[in-house]
């Protein structure tokens, strides 16, 4: 086992429902060997409440995220990211900022829950459902030989993580 820290940034385009929800749920089954971040392209301000209270309804801290800029990624003094995933196609298609350290990147995409319209329920289960997507992705991650991989095996396992 390796001591190192992988630093990963979740990006969406509002930051305040699927990056957020990434955010915390990797930090949450990360443990030690993780530290996940999230912004947005056109940060909304807000984290959107159905996202915290999905997080709750998973047992994951739903407390101190804020809506947040990729640029503050961008900066000299910022944590130098390993790998920066896109949760959302509006982002995915976005000219990004050049990341400092060059992470691995790949495209998550999950359809955005704070969209749908209906009921409480409807909405609720489209956050439970996006939040799910995202967990799912994120053990699969977690369970990848990161040590024994080579770079490109490495971008080609994560990149495909974002199909299933």
């Amino acid at each position: 086992m390796t001591d190192k820290i992988y630093r990963v940034l979740f990006i969406c385009t509002h930051n305040s429902a699927r990056s957020i929800m990434a955010e915390g749920l990797l930090n949450h089954a990360g443990h030690r060997g993780f530290v996940a971040y999230s912004a947005g392209s056109q940060p909304s301000g807000e984290v959107h409440a159905l996202a915290l209270a999905t997080l709750k309804k998973m047992h994951v801290p739903a407390e101190g995220f804020r809506s947040k800029s990729w640029g503050e990624f961008a900066q000299a003094d910022a944590p130098q990211m390993d790998f920066v995933f896109t949760v959302c196609d509006k982002a995915a298609g976005e000219a990004c900022p050049v990341w400092p350290g060059q992470p691995m990147s790949a495209h998550w995409g999950v359809p955005d829950p704070a969209a749908v319209a209906g009921s409480d329920e409807e909405r609720a289960l489209a956050f439970w459902d996006a939040a799910t997507t995202l967990k799912r992705r994120i053990d699969l991650m977690l369970a990848l030989p990161l040590a024994s991989l080579d770079r490109l095996a490495l971008q080609r396992e994560v990149r495909a993580i974002g199909t299933r």
